[in-house]
């Protein structure tokens, strides 16, 4: 087999998707959340003898609080993330400043737990030091990179939108099917929104679409269980 020159591997570029995980960990979340815990609410509040008014208004309602929550969630989530980072990178920039040679010698002992010999550790720490001693420990000695940082407004926008896309599936249907089938009919078509969801998330992610289906229909199946039971029976004790 003949083996392409070495320039010509250089330009190879592999897709990797990593890279989606900030604003599609937030999209996906958002979204579930907006589809089920609307559509548990709905299912609750009909199990227990609601009007299409009070239904709806539910629903509505529930939006819009679960909306501005994700929203302040994700955002003070993902802000304590950036603080932590920020202060990650300026205790690693103060220790290269007092102590370069104990870092340089951090970094290639992290090199030898990798597998490296001792000398091809120490040659490679001295190299990336020279070239960007910050990048190489914060990459190597803590972990982070540059390939999904956080942005905590993004990921807040994000999350309010996506849930609000997955709360009007459940509102729309109970505000269009006759109120006697509104359980069953919000029920199902939740099951069928979330199974699309976590394909579809699975599918952005590279990730097995089946599992990922599965895994959400189960909680949702759980949740409106629950909550249409605990619907029907305060509504009978009322």
């Amino acid at each position: 087999m003949k083996v392409p020159p070495p320039m010509a591997s250089a330009h190879h570029k592999e897709p990797h998707l990593s890279g989606r995980t900030g604003w599609l960990r937030a999209a996906v979340m958002g979204a579930n959340d907006g589809i089920l815990s609307v559509a548990a609410l709905i299912t609750g509040v009909a199990a227990g003898g609601a009007d299409r008014v009070e239904i709806l208004l539910a629903g509505i309602a529930g939006t819009a609080a679960g909306a501005m929550s994700m929203a302040a969630g994700e955002y003070v989530s993902v802000s304590s993330q950036a603080d932590t980072e920020r202060a990650d990178i300026a205790r690693e920039k103060a220790e290269l400043k007092t102590n370069p040679r104990g870092e340089l010698l951090e970094l290639a002992a992290i090199y030898r737990e990798r597998g490296l010999s001792p000398q091809l550790a120490a040659e490679v720490a001295e190299e990336l030091t020279a070239k960007d001693a910050l990048g190489a420990h914060l990459r190597d000695e803590i972990g982070i990179t540059d390939l999904a940082p956080p942005q905590p407004v993004q990921a807040a926008i994000v999350s309010a939108l996506t849930f609000t896309a997955g709360a009007a599936v459940p509102v729309l249907v109970s505000g269009l099917t006759p109120i006697g089938i509104v359980v069953p009919a919000v029920g199902a078509a939740t099951l069928v929104a979330l199974a699309g969801l976590g394909a579809l998330g699975a599918q952005a992610g590279g990730a097995p679409r089946g599992r990922a289906a599965l895994r959400v229909v189960i909680w949702g199946v759980l949740a409106m269980a629950a909550t249409s039971a605990i619907g029907a029976l305060v509504g009978q004790a009322v």
